[in-house]
C-alpha cells in the first residue's frame, strides 16, 4: 500500500514537472494564435469567421499533438531518449548506405530548424506578452520593446546558474497558468455556449469553401497553435512517455482549447476585442496583473527552448556533427542539464535583433510558422521511415497514418512558404547555414581520417614498428587520446618522430560516442594488450553522457589495467588543417572548415584533462 502510494506521489511530481518543462512553449500559444489569425483575414469579423477558425485549431491540436506526437511519435524512443536527432540515431540503424547520406541530410535540416524556432520563440512569446501593456493604456506603447529587451537579457544572463533551481517552480507557475487559461476560458464559455459547436469539423470545410484562397493565410496563422508540440518527442528522457501523455491529455490539451474557444465566445460578443482577445478575456482592472502573469509564462517558455537547445548542442558535439565547444554541466544529478555559452550569446543577439527589426509578435509570427511546420515533416518523413523499416508496419498501414499526417504537415508548411518574405526566410536562413557547419565538420573530420588511414600511419603499423625495432622506454605512464581507434594517434606520431623514446607504459585511449543515450557501464571499456606494455583503452559513451578521465581511469583499474593519476602524462595533438592542392573538399568548404576547427576548444579543456599532466603537440594538416 505504501509502494502504491509513493508511485502515485511521484507521478504527481512529475506529471507537474512535465507541465512546467514540456509544454511552456505551447501553453502560451493562446496569447497570439487566434489575434494573428484574425489579422490575415481579409474579411469582416462575424460569426462563420470565428467558427471557423477554432474548428481548424481545435483539429490542429488534436491531429498534429495528439494524434501524431502522443500517439506515434513517442514510440520512437532512442533507450528512452527524444529529438530528432534521437530520431536520426535510430533511423541510421537500419538504414542502406546510399540511404544514410539522405537521412543525414534530413535530421541535420530538422535540427538545425530547431535552432531557428529557439531563436524566435523568446522574441515572440515575450513581446506578445509585453503587447499586453497597449490594453492597459496606449500610453505605454513606446515602450513595449524596451521592457521585452530587458526580460529577454535577464532570461539568457540567468541560464549561466543553470535550470535546476529555477527549474522546481516552472511545474506549479505553469499548473497555475493552466488552471488560468481554463477559467478564463470557461467564464466565456458559459456566456456563449453554443461556440461549443466549432468542435465540429464542418465549420473548418465550409470555412476554406467560403474564404477560398485568403483561407491559406489563415492556416498558415493557426500552425501558431501548435508551435511547442516537438517539445514533446525532445524531451521525452526527462519524463518518459506515460507521463507526458497524461500531463497532455489530463491537463494541458483541456485547458487550451477551453481558452480558445473562450476567446471565440468573446469575440462574437464584443467584436473589438479582435486587437489582442487573450488580454480581453478580464476586467480592465485584472490586465496589468495578466500581463505580469502571462510574461512569466512566456519566460518559462522560452526558458525550455533554450535548455533544450543547450542538450541538442552537447549532442550534436558528442555525435561529431559539430566542433567542440565550452559545455558547463550545470547539474550533478541531470546530466542533460548543460549550458553552452557560445550558443546563449548568440541566440541572444539574434532575439534582440528580430524584436527590434519586427517590432510586434504578428510581424514575427511569419517566421514562426516557417520553422515550425519544417519540423514537423521533417519529423514525420523519419518517424515514417523508422516505422515501415523498424516497426515493421505495412503499406496500407503506413498509408492510413503517415499519408494523412504528411499530408496536413505539408500543407502547413506550403501555406507558410506564402510568407517567405514576410519573415520566413529566417528560420530558412539560420536552416542553411547551420546545415553548411554541420557538414562541412563531418566531411572536412572525413577527409582527415581518410588521409591519416591512406598515409599507413595505422595503429597496428606502428606496433610492429616498435615490436621490430624496440625504442629506448622511460619511467612514466603516457596517454595518447585519439579520435580514431584504428590509426595511429597523431600526438605519438609527433612525439616519437622528435624524441625517439616511449614511456615505460603506453595508454592508447579513444574515447567514442555512440547513436545511443547511454552506454551500460559493463560495455564502457574494453582494453587491448598489444605486449610490450602497450595497451588500447576504448572508452564508449552514449551521446547524452559527460566522458570523465578520473572515471575512465578507476574503471581501468577494476578491470586489471593499473593507472596512477600522478604518474600520467596525457599527449593531445591540437590539428591546424590547411589548404591542399588535392580537391577533397571545395574551397570554401575547405576555409570554413579550417576556421571551425582554429576555433574548437582544445581536448583538454573538453575533457576537463589536469593541465598540470597534459603536453599539447600541434600539427599542420592538409585537407
Amino acid at each position: 500500500m505504501a509502494s502504491y502510494s509513493e508511485s502515485q506521489e511521484n507521478m504527481k511530481t512529475m506529471l507537474i514537472g512535465a507541465v512546467g518543462v514540456v509544454f511552456g512553449d505551447i501553453g502560451t500559444s493562446p496569447l497570439y494564435t487566434i489575434k494573428n489569425c484574425l489579422s490575415e483575414s481579409h474579411y469582416p469579423m462575424d460569426h462563420v469567421l470565428v467558427m471557423g477558425i477554432l474548428s481548424l485549431i481545435f483539429w490542429a491540436i488534436t491531429i498534429i499533438v495528439t494524434l501524431k506526437y502522443v500517439c506515434v511519435v513517442l514510440r520512437a524512443d532512442n533507450n528512452g531518449e527524444g529529438g530528432v536527432l534521437s530520431l536520426l540515431s535510430l533511423n541510421l540503424r537500419s538504414a542502406s548506405h546510399k540511404t544514410k547520406g539522405v537521412l543525414f541530410g534530413l535530421g541535420v535540416v530538422g535540427a538545425a530548424l530547431f535552432y531557428g524556432d529557439a531563436v524566435i520563440t523568446p522574441a515572440i512569446s515575450v513581446l506578445s506578452a509585453v503587447e499586453g501593456l497597449t490594453v492597459v493604456s496606449d500610453v505605454l506603447t513606446p515602450y513595449i520593446l524596451f521592457i521585452a529587451i530587458i526580460i529577454l537579457v535577464f532570461l539568457f544572463f540567468l541560464q549561466e546558474n543553470g535550470t535546476e533551481k529555477i527549474g522546481n517552480m516552472f511545474g506549479p507557475t505553469m499548473l497555475c497558468w493552466f488552471a488560468l487559461l481554463a477559467v478564463l476560458g470557461v467564464i466565456q464559455i458559459i456566456k456563449f455556449p453554443s461556440i461549443l459547436l466549432a468542435l465540429n469539423p464542418l465549420y473548418a470545410y465550409h470555412f476554406f469553401m467560403d474564404h477560398g484562397f485568403h483561407s491559406m493565410a489563415i492556416l498558415g496563422s493557426v500552425v501558431l497553435a501548435i508551435t511547442g508540440a516537438e517539445a514533446l518527442y525532445t524531451d521525452l528522457g526527462h519524463f518518459g512517455k506515460e507521463v507526458i501523455r497524461r500531463s497532455w491529455l489530463w491537463i494541458v490539451f483541456p485547458a487550451l482549447i477551453l481558452n480558445y474557444f473562450g476567446q471565440g465566445a468573446l469575440l462574437i460578443h464584443n467584436p473589438e476585442a479582435a486587437s489582442n482577445p487573450f488580454f480581453f478575456l478580464v476586467p480592465s482592472w485584472a490586465t496589468l496583473p495578466l500581463v505580469c502573469v502571462a510574461t512569466l509564462a512566456t519566460i518559462i517558455a522560452s526558458q525550455a527552448v533554450i535548455s533544450g537547445i543547450f542538450s541538442m548542442t552537447w549532442q550534436a558535439i558528442q555525435l561529431g556533427y559539430l566542433p567542440r565547444m565550452l559545455v558547463n554541466h550545470t547539474s550533478r544529478q541531470t546530466i542533460g542539464q548543460v549550458f553552452v555559452p557560445t550558443m546563449n550569446w548568440s541566440l541572444l543577439l539574434c532575439a534582440i535583433v528580430l524584436v527590434l527589426t519586427f517590432k510586434s509578435s504578428t510581424n514575427l509570427a511569419s517566421a514562426y510558422g516557417m520553422a515550425v511546420t519544417g519540423i514537423m515533416v521533417i519529423t514525420t518523413i523519419l518517424t515514417g521511415y523508422l516505422a515501415r523499416n523498424t516497426w515493421g508496419w505495412s503499406w496500407g498501414r503506413m498509408a492510413a497514418v503517415f499519408g494523412v499526417l504528411g499530408f496536413i504537415d505539408f500543407s502547413f508548411f506550403s501555406v507558410n512558404l506564402l510568407k517567405f518574405a514576410d519573415g520566413g526566410w529566417i528560420p530558412f536562413t539560420i536552416g542553411i547555414i547551420l546545415w553548411v557547419v554541420m557538414t562541412t565538420w563531418t566531411q572536412g573530420k572525413a577527409v582527415l581520417n581518410n588521409q591519416i588511414y591512406d598515409s599507413g600511419k595505422t595503429l597496428l603499423n606502428f606496433v610492429d614498428r616498435i615490436r621490430d625495432d624496440p625504442p629506448l622506454r622511460v619511467p612514466g605512464i603516457a596517454v595518447y587520446m585519439s579520435s580514431s581507434p584504428d590509426n595511429e594517434p597523431t600526438s605519438l606520431t609527433i612525439n616519437f618522430r622528435h624524441n625517439k623514446i616511449l614511456h615505460e607504459k603506453i595508454i592508447l585511449l579513444s574515447i567514442l560516442t555512440m547513436d545511443v543515450p547511454r552506454v551500460p557501464k559493463n560495455a564502457k571499456i574494453s582494453i587491448a594488450d598489444f605486449g610490450m606494455n602497450i595497451y588500447q583503452v576504448i572508452v564508449h559513451i552514449g551521446y547524452m553522457e559527460k566522458p570523465n578521465i578520473t572515471s575512465i581511469f578507476e574503471q581501468c583499474d577494476e578491470l586489471g589495467l593499473c593507472l596512477d593519476m600522478q604518474e600520467t602524462s596525457f599527449f593531445t595533438s591540437r590539428g591546424i588543417p590547411i589548404s591542399s592542392t588535392t580537391a577533397h573538399m571545395s574551397a570554401w568548404r575547405e576555409k570554413l572548415f579550417i576556421w571551425l576547427a582554429k576555433n574548437a576548444i582544445n581536448a583538454t579543456e573538453f575533457y576537463k584533462i589536469p593541465y598540470k599532466r597534459v603536453v599539447e603537440l600541434g600539427v599542420r594538416l592538409k585537407l
